[in-house]
């Protein structure tokens, strides 16, 4: 499973003080904490300032690549801060994200295509974001075809079912499991990954909803989700669910977790 750290977002006061300071070893300590935890790419947010977007996305890029050796996502639907952050990016990357939305789509599109990265598309449209499954799927059934005519490939496709806070509306997370598994079925190749802790916001105990949804998401065909690494328990639940479900053979990657430390906060 791909892991996305999600530390390094500039809507965290601490990172949006240290972007503006330019305080490298602050991000660096971040990039090099979620890393350390498993984290195969590490996420990139400089959208608290719209003004200084593109600067601030580009020192992140330099910053976070100087740091570790994790490729990005970069977390912008900003196409001249994409296009500025990917001339700089020396690995691999991740665009977060592309909606169903006309001008997102015809905005960041041509980003995508031009750079071959792969893409985080987010089941939402005009009509706005669907509250239940059928909704969801309704928008990936436009909206995945479309991508693929265009000339992303659908393994490069990471499809976003939209998590909302199960304290709100307790329908929203069995509608977005519903979601992945009739996705991943419909597309077979297509990835599925998420922004899980947004599940438990407003909840207290919120590690116990995050990791037990983790799991949940996992068995419903989740291969990449967007979650804090460092979080205690949390890179522990994918290694032991990809284990109980067959997706680890001998359980290896679960013995090797352990050796490196990573199964205990």
């Amino acid at each position: 499973m791909l892991i996305v750290g999600e530390r390094i977002n500039s809507t965290r006061k601490q990172v949006r003080k240290a972007v503006e300071a330019r305080n490298a070893d602050f991000i660096a300590a971040e990039a090099k904490a979620q890393a350390a935890m498993g984290a195969d790419y590490i996420d990139v947010n400089a959208g608290t300032s719209v003004a200084r977007e593109v600067d601030d996305l580009k020192w992140l890029v330099e910053t976070v690549e100087a740091a570790v050796d994790s490729p990005l996502c970069l977390d912008s639907a900003n196409p001249a801060a994409l296009k500025a952050a990917l001339a700089l990016a020396r690995r691999g990357v991740i665009i977060n994200s592309i909606t169903g939305e006309k001008a997102r789509r015809d905005a960041i599109l041509p980003v995508v295509i031009e750079s071959g990265a792969s893409v985080v598309a987010l089941l939402m449209d005009d009509v706005g974001m669907p509250e239940d499954a059928a909704g969801r799927i309704g928008v990936a059934e436009r909206l995945v075809p479309e991508l693929v005519k265009a000339g992303v490939p659908l393994d490069h496709i990471f499809v976003d079912p939209l998590v909302r806070p199960a304290s709100t509306d307790t329908k929203q997370p069995p509608a977005v499991l519903e979601t992945v598994r009739t996705v991943t079925r419909m597309f077979p190749g297509i990835h599925a990954i998420c922004g899980l802790s947004n599940v438990s916001f407003g909840l207290p105990v919120r590690n116990a909803m995050n990791t037990t949804f983790l799991a949940l998401m996992i068995q419903a065909g989740l291969d990449a989700a967007i979650i804090d690494p460092t979080e205690p328990r949390m890179y522990a639940t994918v290694v032991a669910a990809e284990a109980l479900l067959g997706k680890d053979e001998f359980c290896m990657n679960y013995i090797a977790a352990s050796r490196a430390g990573r199964l205990t906060p």
